[in-house]
Formats: C-alpha cells, sequence, structure tokens
C-alpha cells in the first residue's frame, strides 16, 4: 500500500513537472502587430502567436509576465521569466547572467516616416531642427548622435501604434518605426493618407535568448525555434498579420 502510494505520489509530481510554464517577458511597449495587450495580457499579435506556438511545441503551458521595458533585463537575471523574444545581442552591451541565443529569427529595419513622398531623398542629418516621434526606452543608434547634438529631438510616446497616431494627426512631420508596425497601421487608411517610409535609418537582426537554467528546457527551446524557422511557420504567423515576410 505504501509503495503504490509512493508510486502516485511520483507520477503526481512528474506530472506537475511536466506543465511547470514557460515563462515569457512582454515589455508594455510592444503594439500590433507584434502584440495586442488586453487586460494587461497578450491575446494575439506575430509575437503573441510565435511564443504560443513555441511552448506548444516544447510541451509546456506560455505564460506571460507583462513588463515596463526597463524592468525586462532585471526579470531575466533575478529568473522571474525565462525567455525572452525580439532582442539583438547588440542592444544588451553589458548583458550579466548565462543566456543561450537563438538564431535570428526576424530581420526588421527602422524607417523613418512621414505623412507624404517628399520629391528629393531625405537624410536625417540635414534636416532642420526639429522634433522626431520616438517610443520611449528605445535606442536609435543612427539618430542618436542627432539628440545628443540637439539637432534633432525626440518627442517620446508609449508605444509604437502611439507615435504612428501622433504623425497622422500632424503632431510632428517625420517618426520612426519599424516597418511590421508600419505596414499594420496603413492597413486601416485609405491609400492617400498612408504613412510613407523616407529612409531606412537601420536593420537588425533579432531572435530570442534563454536563460541557461537547469529547471529550463534550454537546448528544446532552440531546437524548436531553429525548426519554427526554418519550416517557415515564423513567415507565415508574419504573413497573418502584415501581408509579407
Amino acid at each position: 500500500m505504501r509503495l503504490a502510494l509512493g508510486a502516485l505520489l511520483l507520477m503526481s509530481l512528474n506530472g506537475a513537472a511536466a506543465e511547470t510554464p514557460l515563462r515569457f517577458v512582454v515589455p508594455d511597449s510592444w503594439a500590433m502587430p507584434m502584440v495586442q495587450l488586453e487586460r494587461g495580457q497578450p491575446t494575439q499579435g506575430i509575437l503573441h502567436d510565435v511564443m504560443v506556438s513555441l511552448a506548444t511545441q516544447v510541451g509546456v503551458p506560455a505564460e506571460f509576465h507583462v513588463l515596463p521595458r526597463a524592468r525586462v533585463q532585471g526579470a531575466m537575471e533575478h529568473g522571474e521569466v525565462d525567455v525572452r523574444c525580439y532582442a539583438a545581442q547588440s542592444w544588451l552591451p553589458n548583458q550579466s547572467g548565462d543566456y543561450l541565443w537563438s538564431i535570428p529569427l526576424w530581420t526588421q529595419p527602422d524607417v523613418l516616416i512621414s505623412r507624404r513622398q517628399p520629391e528629393i531623398a531625405v537624410t536625417p542629418a540635414n534636416l532642420p531642427r526639429q522634433t522626431i516621434g520616438t517610443v520611449l526606452g528605445y535606442s536609435y543608434p543612427t539618430l542618436q548622435p542627432l539628440f545628443d547634438a540637439s539637432h534633432l529631438l525626440r518627442e517620446d510616446a508609449r508605444n509604437q501604434e502611439q507615435v504612428l497616431e501622433k504623425l497622422l494627426a500632424g503632431r510632428y512631420r517625420y517618426a520612426v518605426s519599424n516597418q511590421w508596425s508600419l505596414d499594420w497601421f496603413n492597413q486601416r487608411l485609405l491609400p492617400e493618407r498612408q504613412l510613407q517610409g523616407v529612409a531606412v535609418l537601420q536593420e537588425q537582426s533579432v531572435g530570442c535568448y534563454v536563460r541557461n537554467d537547469p529547471k529550463v528546457p534550454v537546448q528544446r527551446i532552440l531546437r524548436t525555434l531553429l525548426r519554427m524557422k526554418m519550416s517557415g511557420e515564423i513567415d507565415d504567423i508574419i504573413r497573418l498579420y502584415v501581408g509579407k515576410p
């Protein structure tokens, strides 16, 4: 009887361990098509769908921790979350802790955008002193020297969608957006009102990184991400939201 109870307890513990969730960190500055946040939790979007599919294929539930961008890296370092997606090693030059990175999963250009296509090419350094729409906490290496010299001025919004809304409303002449957000935003506008990319500022390859912890199935996560990329699944998810990979 004692052996039977012990076996049942062991099975129960094994079942509980198998259901330990994979904890993803989600910056609260993300907006569609990356993530739709409702009541503090992601419900859809490119990165939401990728993370849910990843957890499902690894065989565990997905758990999302939505945090201010400034707290994201600290949560990784303190073991509060396990996986961060849509990140680049160049964004984290002083990263502390033990992590393993996936292959690059996405290439995202940062684009200088305007309400209308200019007649001549736009070079940020040649613009007159003015405000540029930006996202709070985001870095823009190409523009940073111009910000430091006060040649251009940042006007930060909480997320990318707010930046685009302000540009459309005429709050400033130029803003910075990633290509996904620009494509998503333009889908709901008539062609004559669509925002225009006027200069590519930089392109960045981004992926996911995982805390290298024995409690986290690190290699299974990285192999699954590789398979999702090579099979075309990730590109298919992008097409679902913005019509192109």
